[in-house]
């Protein structure tokens, strides 16, 4: 996946693109969390990871059984 700026949306992206976006982001985040004993913080990151995921497989069927 490509870097891009906070806010930064691109004309040809799909909603299961940006939910796989945010779900790699809110992983990310969550283990820095973690890594910094911030568990309420991680787990609540871990949770929207978890539903971005979610929402990008329903979004595309080619993810559905990924």
């Amino acid at each position: 996946m490509q870097e891009r700026a906070a806010g930064e949306s691109k004309p040809d992206e799909t909603p299961a693109d940006a939910a796989q976006y945010i779900a790699t982001l809110a992983g990310e985040l969550a283990q820095i969390a973690r890594t910094h004993k911030l568990e309420s913080l991680g787990y609540i990151l871990e949770m929207a990871r978890l539903e971005a995921d979610q929402v990008a497989k329903a979004s595309d069927p080619l993810r559905r059984y990924a």
